[in-house]
């Protein structure tokens, strides 16, 4: 053996560093194969989802025929209408004993029909008398039909689709004689005479805004707007005591914030998207629940504002009644009424 062969015999053996190098190329192949697989999976996926989403699109039919509509900006919910939690103080009444007490009067003696929904005014049969209010002698009646076309449980349909059908109407309890004082009215809701009876207002709630109806004077049988760009969708109208009008708004028009109202008011093929997939329920859920109760002046200006920005008190308020010193407020969904005292706002 030579000295060079008994070097190269009793060098040390080197250890022998195991690491993932050598299994790096196998992971990789595997890596890639399941993200494959992924791709195929959610790709195949979203075909199964879209596929029968753009049939239903195509081939179903929208309940609505919406048209665009165009909306001022809301006002800023600044100064007189900066948001509060006022309205979470209110107590609530009856609850789970009422369904969607909208309204509230004090009532008494017996309960007769004036007219039928059947009896056509002026060609057209009324589908969805709302309100009323009466002059103090008790002989007129003024009443609104929000729609010719749609009832009462469409009303989301109605102002999704801003039917210009709606009307306000005089009833004469001595005649007997009805007659249609305004037309092509967008969801006309609430509706109110003025303090001296010289005037009627009514809430055109699609269009956010009220309308009045001059019934004596020198603009007797003409009409204007009281106010608008309101920054809800009203609903009633009812005297306060300060001489002006309580409106409840149960849907607001946030500014600064997002209102879906606004946003798809011109944009009508999303709505009919909307209604060919889903359900009205389904789409109140979407619908923030944020009450808003309004006191205007006796010339429409903004005075106060009650809020509840959450419905968790009071939700889906639809009318203000002042009585000895406290508001009751009458709800189209919630299974409740709802109490204020004035005191404490």
């Amino acid at each position: 053996m030579s000295e060079a062969d008994g070097l190269r015999q009793r060098r040390p053996l080197r250890p022998q560093v195991v690491t993932d190098n050598g299994q790096a190329p196998e992971a990789k192949d595997g890596s890639s194969f399941s993200g494959r697989v992924f791709r195929v999976t959610f790709l195949m996926l979203a075909v199964s989802l879209t596929i029968p989403l753009l049939g239903a699109m195509l081939l179903l039919d929208s309940p609505i025929d919406p048209q665009p509509l165009s909306f001022k900006e809301p006002p800023l919910l600044l100064g007189v209408l900066q948001p509060n939690t006022k309205l979470q103080q209110a107590e609530r009444l009856f609850e789970n004993q009422l369904i969607g007490p909208e309204s509230i009067a004090n009532i008494g003696g017996e309960v007769k029909l004036l007219i039928s929904s059947e009896t056509p005014i002026e060609g057209r049969k009324m589908s969805f008398v709302n309100d009323l209010t009466i002059t103090q002698d008790g002989r007129k009646i003024y009443f609104t039909d929000s729609s010719s076309k749609w009832q009462r449980r469409d009303y989301l349909l109605l102002v999704m689709e801003g039917t210009d059908d709606g009307r306000l109407l005089e009833y004469d309890t001595e005649t007997k004689e009805v007659k249609v004082l305004l037309d092509q009215l967008r969801f006309p809701n609430g509706v109110q005479l003025s303090p001296a009876e010289d005037f009627v207002l009514v809430a055109e709630t699609t269009m956010a805004r009220i309308r009045r109806f001059y019934l004596s004077g020198l603009m007797k049988g003409g009409a204007d707007l009281f106010v608008e760009n309101l920054p809800g969708f009203p609903d009633n109208i009812r005297p306060s005591s300060s001489g002006g009008y309580w409106v409840s708004m149960a849907t607001i028009r946030s500014n600064p914030g997002f209102s879906m109202l606004d946003f798809l008011s011109e944009r009508p093929y999303i709505k009919r998207m909307i209604f060919k997939l889903f359900s009205q329920e389904t789409v109140m859920k979407f619908v923030p629940r944020y009450s808003l109760v309004l006191e205007l002046s006796d010339s429409g200006a903004f005075r106060r504002s009650l809020h509840d920005p959450d419905g968790q008190v009071a939700s889906y308020i639809s009318e203000v009644h002042e009585h000895d010193g406290h508001l009751y407020l009458g709800s189209f969904r919630a299974p409740f009424l709802c109490r204020l005292s004035l005191q404490s706002v």
